[in-house]
């Protein structure tokens, strides 16, 4: 394949990745919270999320682009991973419903989506408008990207593919799946696929066997493109995708074991013999003179049973699934999950406020360890800047978003139910609380972005003001500690331990900013260099101050406690 081609497809690959980037935040921007509980509703039983699944893969003539955007929806936190595999699994059948339609072409939309979006991003001010703008240029370049690497990879469909088809492998059945995944992964659509197959086998090209098996094999191809759709997206969209790989490799596999009999199956539900060849009189086209009009009947429905059965086997079992994610792909930190939604809060339990209280808190709390995981990543920061976990740290920042949103409308939602005494005096304190954890990470995220200034800038701090910060760092570190220590059970003794705390950070900024004026005046620091320095201090500051709070509402919420129960 020559040079050029190579890096057609290599550039569509990139389009695509930042086309998910793109859309993936326009859609948590531009996502309401009604937009929301309708996915959820719609999606929230595994039959209708399959249904969906199906629909959505067959509007856009391709699994590959429903994939795609199913991966958008859950880097948005708009799906979570048992949603997903339900609507991912329905792509399937919808792929064998787009077979009709292959002449329909997606991309087509690609660059009229573009030049919209960069209009409504870049010259309208409404808010709303600009993140609909975002959403429409990352659809477009998603689009776009996976036509250029159809583009780039086109010599594969006229020269590899027919070399492979003499050779002796490919008469295994295990290389020709493994044939239609490499296709379907290069032409990024398993339509296309298909319908080349369909042609193939036809013209009496490949065989019925063959042909069965590569149908077979896009879906692997499809498992392969969703996987690269997860390049720097959240753990449950890696997640997602590394299950939904593994059942369609369990259903393969199984086919493969009983191909005979799969194959017995297929012939029956289908009219004809799939071997039956018609002689075409008076044609100029000698590789049209000998057809098999039955075939492509047959794998046609070789595919809508291997789909077909496989939601039939593997659905039932989602749950299970689910509950596998975090041991098939832990977590980092320790096995921290970060998923941008709630884990714990039901809003059927709103009727049960003792319950409904109890799950308020366990979100609280694992919002609180996110917020300490992300400034011990930014304090790392200091000693190694690395530019993947400045991704983490901000992908951390927006779960803070959603469930400081989530829990406080749930908590509002619970105030209106409960007539409890307990839970009025706990409802606004856990609502500061979340507040104040918002604010560690709006705080953390902004120290982030002064190191990311500092870095682009090239901005060297002297010896002695990154000793300072570091040691700052740490004493605000140790504070973050104590305030997150206390979310789960309020220490009898957090509160004069957290204003020692915070009176150790007031002396080390007095000291720090005297001696960030006297190395100014000597002339030891840039009057750049010099505002970063002052704005990463005052950050850590804001970050103590916002520790103090939480530990102030958490005595204030043991100190009711104890007084109700006198």
């Amino acid at each position: 394949m020559p040079l050029m081609f190579l890096w057609e497809a290599l550039g569509g690959l990139g389009l695509f990745i930042l086309g998910m980037k793109s859309m993936s935040e326009g859609l948590q921007r531009i996502a309401g919270e009604r937009l929301r509980q309708t996915l959820e509703k719609v999606t929230g039983n595994r039959l209708t999320a399959a249904l969906m699944g199906s629909s959505l893969a067959s509007l856009l003539q391709s699994s590959s682009a429903a994939a795609i955007i199913i991966v958008g929806l859950l880097n948005a936190g708009l799906l979570s991973v048992y949603q997903a595999l339900g609507v991912l699994m329905g792509t399937g059948i919808g792929t064998t419903l787009a077979i009709q339609f292959i002449a329909f072409k997606v991309s087509q939309i690609a660059l009229p989506a573009i030049a919209l979006g960069v209009f409504l991003k870049y010259f309208c001010k409404r808010r709303r408008v600009v993140y609909a703008g975002e959403l429409l240029l990352g659809a477009g370049l998603i689009f776009f990207g996976l036509q250029l690497m159809e583009s780039g990879f086109a010599p594969v469909k006229q020269s590899a593919l027919f070399q492979a088809i003499q050779h002796p492998l490919f008469s295994w059945h295990i290389s020709s799946v493994l044939l239609g995944a490499l296709l379907t992964f290069l032409i990024q659509s398993g339509s296309a696929v298909i319908g080349i197959v369909i042609a193939l086998a036809g013209s009496g090209l490949i065989g019925f066997e063959s042909g069965v098996a590569m149908v077979v094999g896009e879906v692997l191809g499809t498992s392969l493109i969703t996987l690269v759709a997860t390049i720097g997206g959240t753990m449950a969209a890696r997640r997602s995708a590394i299950i939904y790989g593994i059942i369609n490799v369990v259903a393969i596999t199984l086919v493969l074991i009983g191909f005979p009999l799969f194959l017995k199956a297929v012939q029956f539900l289908s009219p004809g013999d799939a071997e039956f060849t018609v002689t075409t009189i008076g044609s100029v086209d000698p590789h049209s003179v000998l057809s098999r009009p039955n075939i492509a009947r047959h794998l046609a429905n070789a595919h809508t049973l291997f789909s077909v059965l496989s939601v039939l086997v593997f659905l039932p079992f989602l749950g299970f699934f689910t509950r596998s994610a975090a041991r098939i792909l832990p977590g980092v930190e320790g096995g921290l999950d970060y998923e941008p939604r709630p884990k714990f809060i039901d809003a059927r339990i709103l009727n049960t406020p003792s319950i409904a209280l109890l799950q308020a808190k366990n979100e609280t709390r694992r919002m609180a360890a996110i917020a300490e995981s992300m400034f011990e990543d930014v304090v790392k920061q200091f000693y190694k800047y690395d530019a993947r976990r400045t991704m983490r740290i901000k992908q951390k920042e927006e779960t803070l978003d959603v469930l400081q949103r989530d829990i406080s409308n749930f908590l509002v939602s619970l105030s209106k139910q409960s007539a409890g005494r307990e839970s009025f005096l706990d409802i606004p304190l856990m609502l500061q609380i979340i507040s104040s954890l918002e604010h560690i990470g709006d705080q953390s995220e902004a120290v982030l972005d002064y190191l990311r200034r500092k870095k682009e800038d090239k901005i060297i701090f002297s010896a002695a003001a990154m000793t300072e910060l570091r040691n700052l760092a740490a004493v605000v570190g140790d504070l973050v500690s104590s305030a997150i220590a206390s979310v789960p059970e309020p220490a009898a003794d957090g509160l004069p331990a957290g204003v020692d705390l915070r009176d150790r950070v007031t002396h080390l900024q007095g000291t720090m900013l005297d001696n960030h004026i006297k190395r100014l005046t000597d002339g030891d620091c840039t009057v750049m260099a010099g505002l970063i320095y002052s704005d990463i201090v005052g950050g850590f500051s804001k970050i103590a101050d916002a520790c103090i709070q939480i530990l102030k509402s958490e005595r204030e919420f043991s100190d009711a406690a104890a007084s109700g129960s006198h």
